[in-house]
């Protein structure tokens, strides 16, 4: 059993930045692999960012050269570092655990999550 908890999430304006912090429970924790994901008010949950137990990343298109995952095993933490940041995401966003080898993008992979952190981003 894993529990995850979010935080560092809050109001920004357009073009700034927020760091992301998932704090999770579990003596498994580097074997996980561990994701970002968001949703918006009316929109489906879509993944952001991935990260392996070997430090593999993964990204969408749209925040690639803005958004930096990673993850320290010794603190059971992982991290999104969102830079340069725009009104369309704002959202709430969630950590998710993965008992897999592999990253994975779709929701349905992923075996735990948190409650999410809420980013508003003004324009």
């Amino acid at each position: 059993q894993v529990q995850l908890v979010e935080s560092g999430g809050g109001l920004v304006q357009a073009g700034g930045s927020l760091r992301l912090s998932c704090a999770a429970s579990g003596r498994t924790f580097s074997s996980y692999i561990m994701g970002w994901f968001r949703q918006a008010p009316g929109k489906e949950r879509e993944f952001v960012a991935a990260i392996s137990w070997s430090d593999g990343t993964d990204y969408t298109d749209s925040v690639k050269g803005r958004f930096t995952i990673s993850r320290d095993n010794a603190l059971n933490t992982v991290y999104l570092q969102m830079n340069s940041l725009k009104p369309e995401e704002t959202a709430l966003y969630y950590c998710a655990a993965g008992a897999v080898r592999l990253i994975f993008r779709t929701p349905m992979r992923y075996d735990y999550w948190g409650q999410g952190t809420q980013v508003t981003v003004s324009s």
